[in-house]
């Protein structure tokens, strides 16, 4: 099927790249400890792009009608953008371990037997429990007018952990989540359990929250309002929109000395690794800052083009729309280090003499975030007072700059862990405002 579409692109227009791919999606929720439903969906699409007379159409399709998706993507690009786009070849691809036969074989009823197995663990009196197990079989092909041919097999599994608490007017939610190409081993159920209890017992005791500017601590999951701004900043369509704060600095140090960002597609055994981007340029670790140092931005081959540089394999795409560029496996630090100390905060709490331990934000993502600028109430918070973590606070918010903040690195965690595609320790950050509300 999509040799025919690369035969039609190359007789009906002046280049084009194709992906198809096929996923089965397998879905398990429990709420409020019990099951709820459980489900299998199946999907076959293919997005097309093609160029003709300089300009760019796109169409998708879950049909088998070529014709009808050619026709579709040739009216599209005579409205579309003009964009001198140099499609790939994919002749050497690096070796990625991307798919694992045991979650691929795994049956429905161990499937869920994971989550009841969690929901049994985690029950305690006047608390609810929801727990999702998400489970992805798909096969990738990226084909292309300049010479890219190839695809992959990959396999994602992902188990979250809701739990909810309501005594009085006090609420308390906490979650977690595992998220790998396998099944989640007998030690990564464990840590789920062990994050949950330790947050949970400690979140128990309420107590007032500090006030001035504090050390405070960003859990791996809390890091979210840090790092968002960064991310953004790196991208490199942001950077060909004049609005990056970051587009000017390549070669430059920003960031504390301590601080690195990379993006790694080549992790073995993580969803987001791949040995191809899907518009077909081959994998590649890529170094966004180094010790401090901005390097490189991410590139798709659109923006690549109109930036007059190379892609840099980040061109992401579904069956509808047209690619964009997006991160694969974001590691802080430079590398991936063996999974560290549950413990909350990672033992940076020792160092701090009144601050908080900050482990999620209300209104990440809103605001002008590209700026660097954040100021958030707390959803979930704990005290640090001599050292130690007495309780947990409400009605408070922390505000700062990102960018001022990166500057001044007082330590790393021992907790280094996988929050989605991210992988991240603790980091302590002096001088965050707290106030509150």
């Amino acid at each position: 099927m999509i040799e025919r579409l690369v035969a039609a692109i190359r007789s009906r227009a002046d280049g084009g790249d194709a992906l198809w791919r096929q996923s089965e999606h397998t879905t398990v929720a429990f709420e409020s400890g019990r099951l709820k439903s459980c489900g299998v969906t199946e999907e076959t699409g293919c997005n097309l792009r093609v160029v003709r007379g300089g300009k760019v159409g796109v169409a998708g399709t879950t049909t088998a009608d070529l014709d009808d998706l050619l026709s579709r993507a040739l009216a599209s690009a005579e409205l579309g953008e003009s964009v001198d786009i140099v499609f790939p070849r994919s002749d050497a691809l690096p070796d990625v371990s991307t798919h694992a036969v045991a979650a691929a074989d795994a049956s429905l009823d161990r499937l869920t037997s994971i989550g009841a197995e969690l929901v049994s663990r985690l029950t305690r009196p006047g608390c609810q429990i929801s727990v999702s197990i998400e489970r992805e079989i798909a096969t990738t092909r990226v084909v292309g007018s300049g010479g890219a041919d190839a695809g992959y097999d990959a396999t994602g599994v992902a188990v979250s952990v809701d739990l909810a608490r309501f005594a009085g007017d006090d609420v308390l939610f906490l979650s977690d989540q595992y998220q790998g190409t396998d099944l989640p081993t007998a030690r990564d159920l464990d840590a789920l359990v062990r994050t949950i209890d330790e947050r949970y017992d400690r979140a128990l005791t309420v107590v007032a929250p500090p006030e001035g500017a504090l050390p405070v601590v960003f859990t791996p999951q809390g890091l979210a309002a840090i790092l968002l701004p960064v991310r953004q900043a790196l991208s490199g369509k942001v950077v060909l929109q004049g609005i990056s704060p970051l587009g000017a600095k390549v070669g430059e140090t920003v960031f504390d000395a301590a601080f690195s960002l990379t993006d790694d597609p080549l992790l073995p055994l993580r969803p987001a690794s791949r040995p191809i981007d899907d518009e077909g340029t081959p994998s590649a670790r890529l170094p966004l800052v180094e010790r401090g140092v901005v390097r490189a931005f991410i590139y798709d081959l659109e923006t690549a083009a109109r930036a007059r540089t190379r892609s840099t394999g980040h061109g992401t795409r579904g069956t509808f729309g047209k690619p964009v560029a997006e991160y694969s496996n974001v590691v802080v630090g430079g590398a991936v280090l063996e999974t560290g100390s549950p413990a909350l905060g990672g033992g940076l709490a020792a160092d701090v003499r009144d601050g908080l331990v900050i482990d999620e934000l209300i209104g990440v993502g809103q605001g002008n975030v590209i700026g660097g600028a954040f100021s958030h109430p707390v959803a979930l918070a704990y005290r640090i007072e001599r050292g130690e973590i007495t309780g947990r606070v409400k009605d408070a918010a922390v505000a700062g700059n990102v960018y001022e903040l990166l500057q001044r690195i007082a330590g790393f965690g021992t907790d280094g862990r996988w929050q989605g595609t991210r992988w991240s320790p603790s980091l302590l950050l002096e001088g965050v405002s707290v106030a509150r509300r």
